[in-house]
């Protein structure tokens, strides 16, 4: 990484928040928010708090402990994920799902009726391309299904995912990035130089802790759930690297919300 005392323009540098997005169950559909209250330490607000298991995956909820996506029906392994439409009411528990020629779904993730109810309707969905059987498991207390094991909050610049665009021919849905923040005004990749340092985002302030290793999640077109591009050669092939967005943990909560300032330094 360059030596962030020698770039005043990164250290100075400000965006915007243009969206945010949460994924209550991981590798479903994202939802938009218009602000989240971001706690020191913890993970974005109702952020991968139910996982779908694609065969035992190990997880122990009584000594949680970080688990590989692939043990999940997430995108990188089953692009037929991206056909279920879900949405997520957190003060009641239920989930609706639905899909093109599928009945709708909708039930109660905290009751064993319900979850039971949804491995159902995701196996009938799903078909082959799960190995199963499927099983709905909800994070213990603060634990969430996360990618990192120590990256809890995600960003990505816009400018980026536009710059990438351009240089593999086709318009790209930021969405494919399943971040929890979408920013604007930063320069195309400028994010990755920011690791260490710690930004002021709305009320709250994080540390920055690493840029964002892609995987071929990125690969499913999230309307279409068709494979569609290989998007991490292109960023190798493009930019010498495979990151797009940036993994921060907050160390001081506060609310976002959509047009709020983010400024390093």
């Amino acid at each position: 990484m360059p030596d962030l005392e020698s770039r005043p323009m990164v250290r100075a540098m400000q965006a915007r928040i243009v969206s945010l997005y949460r994924h209550p169950v991981k590798g479903f559909t994202p939802e938009r928010l218009e602000r989240a209250d971001l706690a020191a330490g913890a993970c974005f607000p109702c952020d991968r708090l139910y996982a779908v298991e694609d065969g035992p995956s190990g997880f122990d909820p009584a000594a949680p402990a970080h688990i590989s996506k692939m043990k999940f029906t997430v995108l990188a392994k089953i692009p037929a994920v991206a056909r279920a439409r879900t949405a997520y009411d957190e003060k009641s528990g239920v989930l609706t799902a639905r899909a093109e020629g599928r009945p709708d779904f909708a039930g109660d993730l905290r009751q064993a009726s319900g979850r039971a109810g949804f491995e159902a309707w995701l196996a009938d969905l799903l078909g082959d391309d799960a190995q199963g059987p499927l099983k709905v498991i909800e994070g213990p207390g603060a634990h969430r299904f996360m990618d990192s094991k120590s990256g809890y909050v995600s960003i990505v610049n816009l400018a980026s995912v536009r710059d990438l665009s351009a240089k593999v021919g086709r318009d790209l849905d930021p969405l494919r990035f399943r971040a929890n923040l979408y920013v604007e005004g930063w320069p195309a990749w400028a994010e990755n130089d920011l690791t260490g340092q710690t930004l002021s985002l709305g009320g709250a302030k994080a540390a920055v802790l690493k840029p964002i290793v892609r995987c071929a999640a990125t690969h499913v077109d999230p309307t279409s759930a068709e494979r569609d591009i290989d998007l991490v050669k292109a960023l190798f092939d493009h930019h010498g690297h495979m990151f797009c967005g940036i993994y921060l943990n907050v160390t001081e909560g506060g609310a976002v919300r959509e047009g709020d300032v983010v400024a390093a330094g």
